[in-house]
């Protein structure tokens, strides 16, 4: 592995995601707020390690493999954690979880293939509301939010559902061609 700054970012989300599930389970204002800091912190370095890689031209086989896994890992054990706090039920957990697997699992063949699949815009967002879901769950642990709380948190978590499943959908469609075995296209990009 090559050591540079955008990898180096990367491994850092990852060997900090024990941290921060100590930080969720622990009981104490400080381990919430901190909680918050660092999953915020963690969030934002996936943009950092890929702007940087970019944009200093370091973009190596590690980041590629690295980046997504790092940002599955994060976000699959806040998701657990939230799940035994009692915060989140499991079926829809299960459902976000599965459609990762998938995923992962098609963009492998798709390598084992030649294939670049790259992340689509419903990707993103996807991404961006699995963020949102979990910030909004660590916020509403520290600073509560009323009544309207448990509406909110199921009005995230089923938007983080929808965007997952219909996000796989499109990734299954665009590369429905590898799946038949019959794929000529070598690059599925936005499109």
């Amino acid at each position: 592995m090559t050591w540079t700054i955008p990898n180096q970012i990367t491994l850092a989300r990852i060997l900090a995601i024990p941290v921060l599930m100590y930080f969720i389970f622990a009981e104490g204002t400080v381990f919430k707020i901190l909680a918050i800091g660092m999953f915020a912190l963690a969030a934002a370095s996936d943009v950092v390690d890929g702007y940087l890689a970019r944009s200093l031209r370091q973009e190596t086989a590690f980041g590629v493999f690295a980046d997504p896994i790092a940002d599955k890992l994060l976000v699959t054990a806040t998701l657990v954690s939230f799940v035994e706090l009692g915060e989140l039920a499991a079926v829809p957990v299960v459902v976000i979880l599965a459609r990762e697997f998938l995923v992962t699992g098609f963009r492998l063949l798709a390598v084992g293939e030649g294939v670049v699949v790259s992340a689509s815009y419903l990707g993103k967002a996807k991404t961006l509301s699995h963020t949102g879901l979990v910030m909004f769950i660590l916020a509403v642990r520290y600073f509560g939010v009323g009544p309207w709380g448990d509406v909110a948190r199921e009005a995230f978590l089923y938007l983080a559902v929808a965007l997952a499943v219909v996000s796989a959908g499109d990734y299954f469609w665009r590369g429905r061609g590898l799946l038949s075995g019959a794929s000529t296209t070598r690059h599925l990009g936005d499109e």
